[in-house]
């Protein structure tokens, strides 16, 4: 199989750990794709240019972040990331897409970013600012439940994938004022599959 990445892309990372997690190294072979270029190779494979990209040994292809993911970890029978049943696997639901919110937002806000400075746009950026603020502010409660403390699952993934924007985003601050968080955070950085794939 392979992984079609850029290093920079949280959505990526997220697959990346997966991979990591479940083992499945000597499977999936991580390419690194050239996106945002008129006339990259790279769009005869994924037409909509984005990563990741997952590209089977049958020759089907997935993308969207969340359905590799969840495809990488049945693949050998032996899932790691199933929800719970019940009322808890809502909660872990509701936790995941809030994450993912704040990966969203941050995500536009770095692309905004990567623009010449005359292309951007302040409305845009103070909108998403805000937004990623008011998310955090949040997350400084709700990493208080159980499932951020349980055993490493989609929710922490991408919470987790989400604040490591920090590293290409200097005015990506969300760490003033929210202890808990930034404790949270410094702990599952210390998992070997997050120091594997930090963004550059």
């Amino acid at each position: 199989m392979k992984l079609y990445i850029t290093p920079g892309s949280p959505y990526a990372r997220m697959a990346r750990i997966v991979v990591l997690e479940k083992g499945l190294g000597d499977r999936v072979e991580i390419v690194a794709a050239r996106t945002r270029a008129v006339d990259s190779p790279y769009y005869a494979i994924a037409p909509s240019g984005r990563v990741p990209y997952l590209v089977r040994d049958d020759g089907s292809a997935l993308e969207d972040s969340a359905v590799i993911c969840a495809w990488l970890d049945q693949v050998d029978g032996r899932p790691l990331f199933d929800l719970p049943p019940g009322e808890a696997g809502w909660e872990a639901r509701r936790l995941e897409a809030m994450a993912r919110s704040l990966m969203d937002g941050v995500a536009v806000w770095l692309r905004e970013l990567s623009r010449p400075v005359h292309e951007r746009s302040p409305g845009l950026i103070a909108h998403e600012a805000a937004r990623a603020g008011r998310i955090c502010d949040v997350w400084e409660r709700e990493i208080a439940h159980p499932w951020m403390h349980a055993p490493l699952n989609m929710a922490q993934i991408a919470l987790a994938c989400a604040l490591g924007i920090e590293a290409r985003n200097p005015d990506f601050r969300w760490r003033a004022g929210r202890q808990a968080l930034t404790e949270w955070f410094t702990q599952i950085m210390t998992r070997r599959s997050f120091a594997a794939t930090a963004p550059v």
